[in-house]
């Protein structure tokens, strides 16, 4: 008999899923970190977790292999008994003018924001325990048609489709089905992106006066997760500092 909930964390090494996975295990999950190329940060990871007396196992698999999914989801019922939550993290952004994407470019954004969460959604219908929770990674620049990111902004508005669509399918199970759609996020990888006065320009449209941390992200993941989320389903949460 399972003592103990379980999540998969989809692209968990680093930036926003690794603080979510992080504040998972706080919360009392055991925590499969999935990740496809990075095992050393999967790793590390790990040891932080359990350093702080959680329970968690990296686990390398590419979610947009149905098969690899798969297995991501055998495997953690392998080691922990079942799967309560999954959690859509992993996701990629490619920034080019439409008239400008490469066909390699706009299949792979297609193959791992919009396959990759289907197949992880798919799988996590049938296999999920009844009371479960499923939630997917979104973007708040849905309904900003920013140039430059309309590949990107119609991957996540299908994510946002599938989840309205599959809360209605798994509501009659006790399982909830969201999404959050982060702002600008201040991870490593948003900054290294883009130059400061980029930044500047981007702190000075948020009401709130600075960039989310990863940690913002996580705290709404936790809540959706929790019990005092539960009547909560079919959603879109902005985490966005009230910038659109």
């Amino acid at each position: 008999m399972k003592d103990k909930r379980t999540a998969i964390v989809t692209g968990a090494s680093r930036g926003i899923g690794a603080a979510i996975a992080t504040r998972l295990a706080a919360d009392g999950f055991s925590v499969i970190i999935n990740h496809s190329a990075s095992a050393d940060d999967a790793e590390a990871l790990v040891v932080a977790i359990q350093a702080a007396g959680g329970r968690a196992y990296a686990v390398r698999a590419d979610i947009t292999s149905a098969d690899d999914t798969r297995m991501l989801f055998e495997k953690a019922e392998a080691m922990f008994g079942g799967v309560d939550v999954l959690v859509n993290n992993a996701g990629i952004l490619r920034a080019n003018p439409i008239s400008e994407v490469f066909n390699e470019d706009f299949h792979y954004q297609v193959s791992v924001n919009l396959n990759g969460a289907f197949y992880c959604m798919r799988e996590g219908a049938r296999r999920i325990c009844d009371g479960g929770r499923i939630i997917s990674l979104s973007t708040a620049l849905i309904g900003l048609d920013l140039p430059a990111r309309g590949v990107y902004v119609a991957t996540k508005s299908a994510v946002e489709s599938l989840t309205r669509v599959l809360a209605k399918e798994l509501g009659p199970r006790g399982i909830t089905v969201n999404a959050v759609a982060p702002g600008p996020i201040g991870t490593q990888r948003f900054c290294d992106k883009w130059p400061a006065e980029t930044i500047k320009h981007i702190v000075e449209g948020i009401p709130m006066g600075r960039l989310g941390e990863p940690q913002d992200v996580a705290s709404v993941v936790s809540f959706l997760t929790g019990s005092d989320g539960g009547w909560v389903n079919g959603q879109v949460i902005k985490c966005n500092g009230g910038s659109n």
